[in-house]
């Protein structure tokens, strides 16, 4: 399988960041009109997935790409460190409340695979609990999508040198300077061994593709997000409901 590291976090040298930019607004049109149809179809729901080291864009994609689309029918929710309340229950029982109902279009800005990387990484649980998460995640999705919840999972690659170019933007920039945690320099020295956890994630959780994000570049990002989720959504050949008879 192929490693991360050796995936390019840039564009394709064939597509301009003007037509990229100019694509991204008929997907936004486009989106609106899907989303718009996906609420009135009601058969599915949609739960996408945004997963990426620090600074890799996930705000940044939520704004550039989601805010298109009616709020009424499309939700967000970060998951963030685990609150005390959390950490006394099973490390999934904070996701239930958020998977979505049918016509909904949820957005998990991180997610429950945030408790396989950290505890990974940090070495806070071993390999059989471990494991046993990898089980439950495989399971959960499953699940999810035999109830017509499909899941679309996309990680947004950004080299080592982004990272740390992006965190120092943080520092100096007054608008982003809010973002800034001193945890951001401690992730950014820990690029590979979070590369290397991903790489292990992509791959006993393949039973749903992961989508790999070249995201150095933001406007190449936002118009590959957009890209696959009208792509997506246009496959479930939605269709409105037909009216009451008289």
């Amino acid at each position: 399988m192929i490693s991360i590291k050796d995936l390019s976090p840039m564009p394709p040298e064939d597509l301009s960041k003007e037509e990229c930019k100019k694509q991204l607004k008929k997907f936004k049109k486009k989106l609106f009109e899907l989303q718009n149809v996906f609420y009135a179809d009601r058969r599915f729901s949609l739960l996408i997935i945004l997963q990426g080291t620090d600074t890799a864009g996930k705000d940044g994609t939520i704004r550039n790409v989601m805010t298109c689309m009616n709020p009424m029918g499309v939700r967000v929710h970060s998951f963030k460190k685990p609150t005390e309340e959390e950490k006394k229950h099973d490390f999934l029982w904070r996701v239930y409340p958020h998977i979505p109902p049918k016509g909904i279009i949820q957005v998990f800005n991180r997610s429950y695979y945030e408790d396989i990387i950290v505890p990974r990484i940090k070495g806070e649980l071993d390999d059989k609990r471990i494991q046993h998460r990898i089980n439950l995640i495989n399971g959960l999705e499953n699940h999810l999508m035999q109830n017509n919840t499909h899941i679309l999972k996309f990680f947004l690659h950004i080299s080592s040198e982004e990272q740390k170019s992006r965190i120092e933007e943080r520092l100096t920039k007054p608008r982003k300077h809010w973002k800034y945690d001193k945890e951001d320099h401690k992730a950014s020295k820990k690029w590979e061994d979070y590369a290397n956890t991903y790489d292990s994630v992509f791959k006993e959780t393949s039973s749903i593709p992961w989508l790999i994000v070249p995201s150095n570049k933001r406007w190449y990002r936002n118009y590959f997000v957009a890209k696959k989720m009208v792509e997506y959504l246009e496959s479930l050949n939605l269709e409105y409901p037909k009216g009451a008879s008289n």
